[in-house]
């Protein structure tokens, strides 16, 4: 069972996309049949080999026992979802409906409409649903009990020492410089000529869309500024429970009849035309043009002011640069999250070719603890704004050491100690379920043979 965290984690990947994503298949190559039963849970050898088949589909590498590493894993994950209902952990139909949306919405977009969805997939949305919920309630299970056997386990100094010195010195990982930096900024508002001048643009192009001098297709391709949907028509699926999307877009798509093209709204983005294309309940497809007002030189100006009183108050100890961004910032998720750029595991340390072009000339020129001067830069939406760039820390390329990678070494530990907790508690309760391998599914895995309860 080693490596089995990573596994698992893996299996509740490659299973919760099966129902979403297996084609219409007319002919099967191979009879399906059970390859395992865990107390009075089946898993089926479709289940596996379909899985493997959507992940090279998706262009991942997997090793050449995949198929015997997915049975393992889940036969411990049936273990797992069979204790988390005779402990009663709770796993509310809501979370599970909640969690069915989400993915739902994930592959619409990825394939770019419904229709296009239920072409793939061979069945309508409902049907997907269906044949996918009680796959997702018995993932949310097992994962629900993974973190209820690992939620108690802790890490001391002296097992985190320990563990940095059974690493081979050999194969101690080599990091390359990081970096702490944290960032103000502001998105300059236009001049309110500009806005009313893209407002009456944007009231033009109503008029030729009602007057059928343009479609709503050709108009978004040509001129909307959403990079995201522009050439897909200006298209969206949206639900009115999805927090992601900006609020004014969102109540304004769901007050519009079918077929029906709203007036001009302003969002936290810019102006807005919406078509209602289709609506069923809370879920609708939507198409949109954006029109962002262009900001002058002169607000850039405004704003590199602002911004010159507030980095003279950092300078001058005045205020903490997480209490400024909290109190200055334009940018959301300083509010939240912090004023800090984040890595993908969500520590504050990135690397260089994490940064934006613009923000690697800047902090080639600073010093750790150096706050720059206000500079103009282009969001990744294409948005004009101006930041004050603060350099917390920066580190030297070098070999993993406890002095440099503490925290870093903690949390392999604290893994690897979680690990082992999940093997002892699986290796006990193993024997307490009923679980029987197929005989030829052991023949092609040995190693399922240590799992079986019925030797018969």
């Amino acid at each position: 069972m080693q490596n089995m965290r990573i596994l698992l984690s893996a299996f509740f990947v490659l299973f919760s996309v099966l129902a979403f994503a297996q084609p219409q298949q007319p002919k099967k190559v191979i009879a399906d049949k059970i390859a395992a039963t865990v107390g009075d849970r089946i898993i089926l050898q479709s289940d596996i080999r379909n899985s493997i088949e959507d992940a090279k589909r998706r262009g991942e590498e997997l090793p050449a026992s995949a198929e015997c590493l997915l049975m393992e894993q889940a036969v411990i994950s049936k273990v797992l979802m069979l204790q988390a209902e005779k402990d009663s952990l709770p796993v509310t139909d809501e979370e599970v409906e909640a969690d069915l949306d989400n993915r739902v919405r994930q592959y619409i977009n990825q394939f770019g409409s419904q229709d296009a969805l239920e072409e793939i997939a061979g069945k309508t949305i409902y049907q997907i649903k269906d044949d996918a919920r009680e796959s997702i309630k018995e993932n949310k299970l097992a994962a629900a009990m993974q973190r209820k056997i690992v939620e108690n386990v802790r890490i001391t100094p002296n097992e985190v020492k320990a563990f940095y010195e059974r690493i081979p010195k050999d194969s101690l990982p080599f990091y390359e410089s990081e970096l702490e930096i944290g960032q103000i900024i502001l998105y300059p508002k236009a001049s309110r000529d500009i806005e009313l001048y893209v407002f009456s643009e944007m009231n033009n192009y109503k008029r030729q869309l009602e007057t059928k001098m343009t479609d709503f297709c050709q108009l978004a391709k040509q001129l909307s500024e959403d990079p995201g949907s522009k050439d897909r028509c200006g298209q969206y699926q949206v639900n009115r429970n999805e927090k992601t999307w900006d609020p004014v877009f969102l109540s304004t798509c769901f007050r519009l009849k079918e077929g029906e093209i709203s007036a001009p709204v302003k969002s936290k983005f810019g102006y807005h035309l919406i078509k209602m294309i289709q609506r069923n309940g809370d879920e609708a497809v939507v198409q949109h043009i954006l029109r962002i007002p262009p900001v002058t030189d002169d607000e850039i100006k405004q704003a590199k002011s602002r911004l010159d009183t507030v980095r003279s108050k950092l300078i001058a100890g005045t205020i903490g640069f997480n209490e400024a961004a909290s109190k200055y910032s334009d940018d959301e998720s300083a509010k939240y999250a912090g004023p800090f750029l984040t890595n993908r595991d969500g520590s504050t340390y990135v690397t260089i070719d994490q940064l934006d072009k613009e923000m690697v000339t800047l902090i080639g020129t600073m010093k750790v603890g150096e706050y720059s001067q206000p500079v103009p830069f282009m969001s990744e939406q294409g948005k004009k704004g101006v930041r004050i760039v603060f350099l917390k820390s920066r580190t030297e390329p070098h070999r993993m050491n406890m002095k440099d990678d503490y925290s870093k070494i903690s949390n392999f530990a604290l893994e690897e100690k979680k690990s082992q907790t999940m093997d002892t508690w699986i290796k006990n309760k193993l024997s307490t379920y009923y679980i029987n391998v197929d005989a030829g599914t052991a023949a092609d895995c040995p190693q399922l043979s240590k799992y079986a309860t019925d030797k018969k």
